[in-house]
């Protein structure tokens, strides 16, 4: 059976400040003072974000972990930008992905091709279903 994942959220008269819980966490999302926020926390792109470069990261660090390769260091930094033309969009995600270790082209390639198998990456990449229902 497939692993869910919930998280839970909440708005009050706060403007667009949110709380959001997860099992074991309380974080802050809002939207920033020029779309009428408090800039409390990060805005929805930017937790979108978040997850894709924190799922890269653990990705890369355990195959180059399991590989024995010496990377000391993985710096990643995602931009997002949304086109929209009349009722369709597009959204591309820029990943860019800075290597310190003693690493040689080969191993730079494969982690390259490695940070696309990421499980937030497949999730971003292939049809999400979203259903949504009152409670």
């Amino acid at each position: 059976m497939a692993e869910i994942t919930k998280v839970k959220a909440s708005i009050g008269r706060d403007r667009y400040q949110t709380v959001i819980q997860t099992d074991k966490h309380e974080l802050i999302g809002d939207e920033p003072i020029e779309n009428n926020g408090t800039d409390l926390g990060p805005d929805p792109y930017e937790f979108i974000l978040a997850g894709l470069a924190t799922c890269t990261a653990a990705t890369l660090r355990m195959y180059a972990d399991r590989k024995g390769w010496d990377l000391e260091q993985l710096e990643i930094e995602l931009s997002l930008q949304v086109e929209r033309v009349g009722v369709s969009q597009s959204t591309n995600i820029l990943r860019e992905l800075h290597f310190v270790g003693n690493l040689d082209d080969e191993q730079k390639a494969m982690l390259l091709n490695i940070a696309e198998k990421c499980p937030v990456h497949k999730l971003l990449t292939n049809q999400v279903i979203i259903t949504t229902k009152q409670i």
